[in-house]
């Protein structure tokens, strides 16, 4: 079943009608102003951070999931029948027309009843800290119409989590101001009132209200807001409890006649130590903002901040473009991958309708995996976030689990103990550096944890990301596991050395012995780089060689059981991921990062583990993380046991590992097992199972139920997610092998049987490559501007060339 299609040509996926199976969401935004946006208008906006600068309050887990958004009402004046063309959040209004338009970093969203039809443009200007509602009312009756239009906001008091929490404090500080038309949220929350919120019209008032009791009335919601009801304003103004901006404006429409309403949602800061005239509660710079809020309400600026939102995608997505003999691998590729890739990007696992903001920041593994999918696209961005993660290590080498963007401080609640984060940061980096060439980073003086005095060079905290794991090696010789390694559930230093009494403190369950085959896997993947970036910066890289020689070996001896990779040992010793096991035997996870390290490919185990996958973990909705599923919790597993089989990390489709065994298939020359795999996580590709996927057919979610769950093939925590990252890596560097390296660029394709070839265009360190592949088996020779040249490596041209490359196969 479809609940809508995608419109390739305006690049955007067209939701018609509203009774999607969860919120299917977009995002506003692309650089400090963000904000979530369902196909109802539900969802809120935030400046940096999700958690300490909330601008609007949204309800999560409730009933309906979307509670709070951007309303606007229609009213008509002559009748007093009133609705929201977003459907929510009035639902029972039945309205002709539907649909949502949900494009890159903007939303529209049209309806009709009565026949008076309304559009909402929603997005956020570049280079801005706001957002804008276009609205445009069509009267397409035959007689004139008199008309309301009512805007909506609920202002969140800044720190999402005490405004979710502390009411005896909060119902006492909510302040707002208006002035000219424009409603201010002044709210002081701890911060000494130096940033504030602001909501203006375009249009002259009839009124307005600041007070959610007063627009909402005793004992009603959103659905029948009394002021929308009586079609009055009440001018109210909020004194503590839950304030609000609501706007209404009185329309005169003739027959056919389509009249524009500008709303603009804003933050703002005030200056350093700034004194306001008068003294007192005049305490907002509102004569610094009022020019950007005239501005913004101008019909002509609006549309001309929306043509450069799109002028700035068209930019973006012409880094690579593809044209394959699959459509569903195009629309992804050449939009909604790449889309989805730049959002996880700026949201890291931190706002969405899963993730509410509040108790995740940043993430050190995370943010160093999204790089990799976004690197290509805003490269300068990369380089700063890059050095942004490196200022949260530690100088032992080791790293906070997460930070909060807004302060780019370690997260001390989640703390360290993830024993695999160091070493993202050497395949961030390395990443970095293949599509830039930018080896003076490596020289940028970088912190540890942010303390001033404490810089040194970035290849020195990448030098420490790897001896960390060296310091810390188990009975077997391989990396102990920390407080877990990148499966966050499976915590296997559960008990101290008195058996029976589980570890009371994170030190000491920090402190335990329990050993990764996956982190030896990656630190081979990651020592390998190493020694590519140590040779790039006039160093040796043969220690790092070593290095990743003695531990594949060790991989191969302890982490080998016969016809796959274990998992790990835990505390006592135990193996995990085994046969010998009763359940738990076999998980996705060291199959393929061990090959992607390059572990088993010369002696067939890889191919071996590769075979095992297909057996024993494929389904048709994608690869379960592990089988057999834990029927039951497991103290000496932790969390991971606590999930019901066939949800999550037991035994759930954790849609990140899998394009692992996607570019694993490749690097064995299977073709047509990494295509497979592709399409079968592929969301264009499910579009038309939407009843039994539930969540967005354009973007790639976090799990999928598993084959052992009452609703496989289910999918949840769509959005933020590492798959964003991993797929476009998969099929764009590894299935149709189109590779950045640190000497040039690589055409190595992998393609499933069938296929003739396929064209690109790639820009790469600022030359356009236009590339066709002839043919599906490994490519022999190039022809490059009609000259031939063996290999398949195209060498570095001069930057603003346009290069024309034909790769044989």
């Amino acid at each position: 079943m479809r609940y809508g299609h995608f419109d390739d040509d305006q690049r955007e996926y067209v939701i018609d009608r509203p009774d999607t199976p969860l919120p299917w969401i977009n995002y506003l935004g692309t650089d400090a102003y963000f904000g979530i946006i369902s196909n109802t208008a539900g969802g809120y906006s935030f400046y940096r951070d999700a958690k300490l600068r909330r601008l609007t309050r949204y309800r999560y887990n409730n009933a309906p999931l979307d509670v709070g958004g951007r309303y606007v009402y229609v009213r008509d004046d002559e009748t007093g029948d009133y609705w929201s063309p977003s459907w929510q959040p009035t639902p029972e209004r039945e309205l002709t027309g539907y649909e949502c338009r949900h494009g890159l970093s903007y939303t529209k969203i049209a309806s009709s009843r009565g026949g008076i039809r309304a559009e909402t443009l929603y997005f956020a200007p570049l280079g801005e800290t706001l957002e804008v509602w276009r609205v445009r009312v069509t009267n397409d009756r035959d007689t004139a119409a008199a008309l309301s239009l009512f805007s909506s906001v609920e202002f969140c008091l800044w720190d999402a989590q005490d405004d979710a929490t502390n009411f005896q404090r909060n119902y006492s500080i909510g302040q707002v101001e208006v002035a000219d038309g424009v409603i201010y949220h002044k709210t002081e929350y701890r911060e000494r009132r130096d940033h504030f919120a602001y909501f203006a019209c375009s249009e002259e008032l009839a009124g307005f209200d600041t007070s959610r009791d007063a627009f909402l009335g005793a004992y009603r919601g959103y659905d029948r807001p009394a002021a929308v009801e009586n079609g009055v304003a009440g001018d109210s103004i909020a004194h503590g409890w839950q304030p609000i901006g609501s706007h209404h404006v009185r329309l005169a429409l003739a027959p056919g006649e389509t009249r524009e309403v500008n709303f603009v949602l804003g933050y703002a800061e005030n200056p350093k130590d700034a004194k306001f005239d008068p003294p007192g509660s005049q305490t907002l710079n509102k004569t610094g903002v009022r020019p950007v809020i005239e501005r913004w309400l101008r019909p002509e600026t609006v549309e001309q901040g929306f043509a450069g939102l799109r002028a700035y995608w068209d930019d973006l997505l012409e880094k690579i473009q593809v044209r394959t003999p699959d459509g569903d691998t195009d629309r992804m590729v050449n939009v909604w991958n790449a889309y989805q890739c730049l959002v996880t990007f700026n949201m890291s696992r931190s706002a969405s309708l899963y993730e509410s903001g509040i108790g995740r920041g940043m993430g050190f593994r995370d943010s160093n995996q999204d790089l990799l999918g976004f690197v290509h696209m805003v490269p300068e961005r990369a380089r700063q976030r890059i050095l942004d993660i490196a200022a949260t290590q530690k100088e032992t080498g080791g790293a906070y689990h997460q930070y909060q963007p807004l302060t780019k401080r370690g997260n001390n609640d989640i703390g360290e103990g993830f024993n695999d984060d160091p070493l993202w940061l050497v395949l961030g980096v390395g990443a970095y550096l293949k599509e830039t060439g930018d080896t003076a980073i490596l020289d940028q003086p970088v912190p540890f944890d942010n303390a001033p005095g404490s810089e040194v060079p970035l290849v020195e905290h990448l030098r420490r990301s790897l001896r960390y794991t060296l310091d810390r090696l188990g009975p077997h010789g391989l990396p102990l596991i920390g407080r877990a390694d990148w499966n966050d559930c499976l915590n296997l230093n559960c008990f101290s050395d008195t058996p029976g009494e589980p570890f009371q403190t994170t030190e000491n369950a920090h402190g335990g012995v329990a050993e990764s085959v996956f982190i030896g896997g990656l630190f081979v993947l990651a020592a390998k780089e190493m020694a590519g970036i140590a040779a790039l910066h006039g160093g040796d890289g043969e220690k790092y060689r070593v290095a990743a020689e003695k531990m594949a070996g060790t991989v191969a001896e302890h982490g080998w059981d016969g016809a796959w990779f274990r998992r790990a040992y835990d505390f006592h010793g135990n193996v995990i991921g085994s046969g010998e096991n009763d359940e738990g035997q076999i998980f996705i996870e060291p199959q393929g990062i061990c090959v992607l390290g390059g572990v088993g490919l010369d002696d067939g185990l890889a191919v071996k583990a590769l075979d095992s996958v297909a057996e024993r973990l494929a389904t048709p909705h994608g690869i379960v993380l592990q089988q057999p599923a834990y029927s039951g919790y497991r103290i000496e597993l932790g969390e991971i046991s606590s999930y019901p089989p066939g949800y999550k990390e037991n035994a759930g489709i954790f849609c990140h590992t899998n394009p692992w065994i996607m570019i694993a298939e490749a690097m064995t020359g299977n073709g047509d097992r990494a295509f497979d795999y592709y399409r079968r996580l592929n969301p264009s590709a499910r579009e038309a199972i939407s009843e039994v996927h539930r969540c967005e057919p354009y973007v790639y979610a976090q799990m999928i139920a598993g084959k052992d769950a009452p609703t496989h093939g289910e999918a949840k925590n769509s959005w933020l997610s590492g798959t964003a990252a991993w797929n476009f890596v998969a099929i764009t560097q590894w299935i149709l092998g189109i590779r950045p390296e640190f000497t040039g660029l690589r055409v190595d394709p992998v393609l499933p049987e069938g296929w003739t070839g396929f064209e690109a265009t790639r820009r790469f360190r600022g030359t356009t490559y236009q590339i066709r592949v002839v043919g599906a088996g490994r490519v022999t020779h190039l022809e490059i501007d009609g000259a031939r040249v063996e290999g398949n490596v195209i060498p570095l041209a001069e930057p603003g060339a346009v290069v024309r490359v034909t790769a044989f196969a």
